[in-house]
């Protein structure tokens, strides 16, 4: 894992973020586990420790400058994506992690408990049965269908000043075009992730007033 670690604590300087030895452990701790559980559970398509780095590890990571709140949703989690790497991140504030696959869901349940991370949930469910309440400053997610799904499956969830953060690739207008009232761009964001040549955008979605 020297590569890794290299390319990692390269990648967390150009994103002027500063992880303690701890928090760089863990982070590659559970890159090891990703890599061992991908192999029997396809967890994610990139096989390559190195593109992990960039393409989860860096690319979650990207966003933690503009995190705001203490309780966060990851919906649609996978491999736990941007979820896991966040609260190592951000030890002090509360990330759940949901997701219907009971493959994936076992991994992360795994993960939180090999890398002692008391600020993880996991959730096994959809969105629309999960039974969770209103209470989230954020909703993350890395790969919901589209911005008008995730406003009225997610929306109800947020606290009355949360917000939805969602991580896309190119600017989304034609999604945006269609995103429902009374959900308004609160805020835009071009994303440069160290070792990634596409586009990255996080859209930040609120209720209007």
């Amino acid at each position: 894992m020297a590569d890794e670690r290299e390319q990692l604590c390269s990648g967390l300087k150009q994103l002027s973020l500063t992880l303690d030895e701890t928090q760089v452990d863990q982070l590659l701790a559970y890159l090891a586990l990703l890599v061992k559980w991908n192999r029997a559970f396809n967890l994610t398509a990139i096989r390559d420790a190195n593109e992990m780095v960039a393409k989860h590890l860096l690319d979650s990571l990207s966003i933690a400058p503009l995190i705001q709140g203490q309780r966060f949703l990851d919906v649609g989690t996978g491999a736990g994506l941007p979820g896991i790497p966040l609260a190592i991140c951000f030890p002090q504030k509360q990330f759940e992690l949901l997701d219907s696959n009971g493959k994936k869901t076992r991994f992360l349940q795994q993960a939180v408990a090999e890398l002692a991370l008391t600020n993880c949930v996991v959730h096994r469910n959809r969105i629309e049965s999960c039974g969770l309440s209103a209470s989230f400053d954020g909703i993350l997610s890395r790969a919901f269908a589209s911005l008008a799904d995730m406003a009225d499956a997610c929306g109800p969830l947020l606290n009355a000043r949360g917000a939805l953060l969602a991580m896309k690739g190119q600017y989304p207008d034609e999604e945006l075009s269609r995103l429902p009232k009374p959900y308004i761009v609160k805020g835009s964001h071009a994303l440069t992730v160290p070792g990634l040549a596409g586009e990255r955008h996080l859209l930040i979605l609120a209720r209007e007033g």
